[in-house]
């Protein structure tokens, strides 16, 4: 016999999912990013302040988007002067990508403003709960 919506641990993912994703968009509109935007400029930005300087595979498989999706929003964000492609010295063919000074700015502001989202939508779940759950789910062969 089929669940209800109600009882139906999918269907309440999707409105979860949907819930959460205006409420992000919401937080990051004063800010001309869209979530995808975020992601790309926050990963990038991230990983330059671990010292690497990812190209564009690299950069999709951290943040687990397509590759073409990437390429297409990277040059959005290039047009934004946000993030530079450099020609890799090792391999011509690639670029390696870099936030500008601009969107070394922006980015802390940006994840500050997702965190205080992912803060409130989360606070009825201990954080350590939502963590292993949501990681279990995003992983589930680890």
């Amino acid at each position: 016999m089929p669940l209800s919506p109600g009882d139906s641990p999918g269907f309440l993912l999707w409105h979860a999912t949907l819930r959460w994703q205006r409420d992000i968009a919401t937080a990051l509109a004063p800010l001309d990013l869209t979530h995808v935007q975020f992601v790309l400029l926050a990963c990038t930005w991230w990983l330059n302040t671990q010292g690497e300087h990812p190209n564009q595979l690299a950069l999709a498989r951290q943040a687990g988007t397509d590759v073409k999706m990437t390429s297409q929003v990277l040059r959005i964000l290039e047009r934004k002067g946000l993030i530079e492609r450099e020609v890799d010295p090792a391999d011509t063919r690639a670029k390696r990508l870099r936030v500008t000074d601009t969107g070394a700015e922006l980015a802390p502001r940006a994840i500050a403003a997702v965190e205080r989202v992912d803060a409130q939508f989360f606070q009825p779940v201990p954080l350590d709960d939502a963590v292993a759950l949501l990681g279990r789910l995003a992983h589930p062969d680890t």
